[in-house]
């Protein structure tokens, strides 16, 4: 049996009366009347060896044998640009295919939201459950103009819209290598 961590959270540990041992790390329940015990892995028990992962690199010829099985394929194409057609050189199969996908990935994205389809996905809030209403957090004035010109320039392009829920997520800036500030959503309250 391959070892991993658990992390076991308080309603797991009330639901099932868990009698956690301080001294020796260890956590007690019974389950179909029998005791269960789950201690912390000891240096002995740990495998020497991390297990070994399948990663399948095919060069052209092993690629073109896999086309011709007709069967479904994942490839991640790396290749290097010719700088001066700007286009990386690709097996002619492979170019058959970006030709036939080319809506898939689009060079711009189209403006407004995606249209309604069969699922609309939304979130069951409880009922006579407070609203998670968080304070938005504090930035400077130099992110918050940036935060502002972000949410505008999302608005004009219809990727969002504004709001009428009760409810607020706040939203916040943060730095990259680049010197950009993407925009992060903390909807950990709300979900």
């Amino acid at each position: 049996m391959d070892a991993c961590n658990l992390l076991l959270r308080r309603p797991w540990q009330y639901d099932r009366e868990v009698i956690h041992d301080g001294r020796k790390n260890a956590y007690s329940f019974k389950l179909n009347k029998k005791t269960i015990t789950l201690a912390p892995q000891t240096t002995s028990q740990t495998p020497s060896k991390e297990p070994t992962r399948k990663i399948l690199f095919l060069n052209s010829t092993q690629l073109e044998k896999v086309f011709q099985k007709h069967k479904p394929l994942i490839a991640l194409l790396i290749a290097e640009t010719n700088q001066e057609r700007k286009q990386p050189e690709f097996h002619s199969k492979v170019h058959h295919l970006l030709d036939e996908f080319t809506d898939v990935f689009p060079q711009e994205l189209p403006r407004g939201l995606p249209p309604l389809r069969g699922i609309e996905h939304h979130i069951d809030l409880d009922l006579g459950v407070p609203l998670p209403n968080r304070p938005t957090y504090w930035c400077n004035p130099k992110k918050s103009k940036e935060l502002q010109r972000q949410v505008e320039e999302l608005i004009s392009i219809g990727f969002v819209r504004e709001s009428m829920k009760p409810c607020s997520v706040p939203a916040l800036l943060v730095p990259k290598k680049d010197g950009t500030y993407p925009m992060c959503i903390d909807s950990w309250a709300i979900n």
